[in-house]
């Protein structure tokens, strides 16, 4: 294994730390107490081709890899945006994947360039109120009209992000009843479907961080998708969504990977600027060996994640890996924003410092896109062969 820089990497992570300079913390903090979607960054990324960098280069994208688009998003993270400024541009980056290897030729020269320029946003529509993480539930129904012409969605969703800036949703909807189908992830179909109509009624959900970017309830009374903008097959959704899963992880862990740097960067520096009782609480091992341990978990996560990317860009099996990642990234996050909070004390509880943000959106890579709890279910029944729980 060669461990060397790679020059083409380096070369990406100081661009995207250049184009991310102009945004400091008191940028992210504002955004995220006004609950102000960061255009100007948006901008800044698209500017720079960072969105598309991982999109085919036909297309308007940079033909580079998950790894690339990693190292996109740790970085962005890192710089102190955390998850409001990487989950501004990640779906862009991983979430056509359904579309570039299985929609028509036709829905992939009319999106995707659009999307890699930054000009379409595009939201992800899969979990309802009562169907997160067993998918197979889902009741969001299309009918396809009697002319065959177009689908009618009717149905609900929640979590859908950005839902009131994208004009484009991926979504998963059902198009043969559960209980008429051989297995229960059969009969459900994606649709690229209009946003911002009549038909749809988008509600905000209020919740502890990333509130830059917001996630919202999105009702559909009737929408009309046309036949020629669904991905794929009829009642193939489900598969064709796996195929963006293990990326969707692998970029999650990364974003966690560069809070993680964010907050124990702070947590540095203040403990060798803080002095308490004439000398630097950097000095007192109760303070340095936890966030030495910090610093150690996020380099731990780093390989796991490297790991996954690299194996996913070789189109090697990448599961186990890309799971692996997202679970030990999230945990080493969380870690290293809890341990900066407590580093600065009654401090870390102050908005002014930061590290509460950078705490309070670690917390939420622990529960998405997919649980811990769910990653070692997988772990345990893919990968050890214990019997399946659920």
């Amino acid at each position: 294994m060669d461990f060397a820089p790679d020059p083409d990497h380096e070369a990406i992570r100081e661009g995207v730390r250049n184009a991310c300079t102009p945004f400091d913390d008191d940028y992210w903090r504002t955004c995220d107490t006004e609950h102000e979607f960061p255009w100007d960054f948006y901008r800044a990324m698209a500017d720079g081709g960072w969105i598309g960098i991982a999109m085919p280069e036909e297309y308007g994208g940079g033909g580079r890899g998950v790894t690339e688009a990693s190292i996109v998003v740790e970085e962005v993270a890192a710089s102190g945006a955390a998850m409001n400024g990487a989950s501004s541009i990640h779906l862009s980056m991983f979430g056509m994947g359904p579309v570039i290897k299985h929609g028509s030729e036709d829905l992939r020269s009319r999106a995707l360039p659009s999307v890699a320029s930054g000009e379409l946003h595009v939201a992800f529509g899969v979990t309802e109120p009562d169907a997160g993480t067993d998918t197979s539930r889902i009741t969001t129904r299309a009918t396809l009209a009697a002319d065959g012409s177009h689908y009618l969605v009717r149905g609900r969703k929640v979590w859908t992000t950005k839902a009131p800036y994208c004009q484009k949703v991926l979504l998963l909807v059902r198009t043969t009843p559960r209980d008429q189908v051989a297995k229960p992830t059969d009969g459900m179909t994606l649709l690229l479907a209009d946003l911002q109509r009549p038909e749809v009624t988008i509600t905000p959900i209020p919740k502890a961080g990333r509130n830059a970017v917001v996630s919202c309830e999105v009702a559909y009374d009737d929408l009309p998708v046309p036949v020629e903008d669904r991905i794929g097959e009829e009642g193939q959704g489900f598969r064709y969504l796996l195929d963006g899963l293990n990326p969707e992880r692998i970029l999650i862990a990364s974003e966690a990977l560069g809070t993680g740097r964010a907050a124990l960067r702070r947590a540095v520096a203040y403990a060798n600027e803080r002095v308490v009782f004439d000398r630097p609480i950097g000095k007192n091992q109760g303070i340095a060996f936890p966030l030495a341990q910090a610093h150690m978990g996020l380099r731990a996560a780093e390989l796991a994640i490297r790991d996954a990317s690299w194996r996913y860009d070789q189109g090697l099996p990448s599961g186990e890996a890309a799971n692996t990642a997202k679970y030990l990234a999230a945990e080493a996050g969380y870690r290293a924003a809890d341990q900066a909070v407590q580093t600065l004390g009654g401090m870390g509880y102050a908005s002014e410092y930061h590290v509460e943000r950078y705490w309070r959106e670690a917390r939420l890579m622990r529960l998405a896109p997919v649980s811990q709890e769910m990653v070692q279910a997988y772990v345990a029944t893919n990968v050890l062969g214990l019997p399946k729980s659920y």
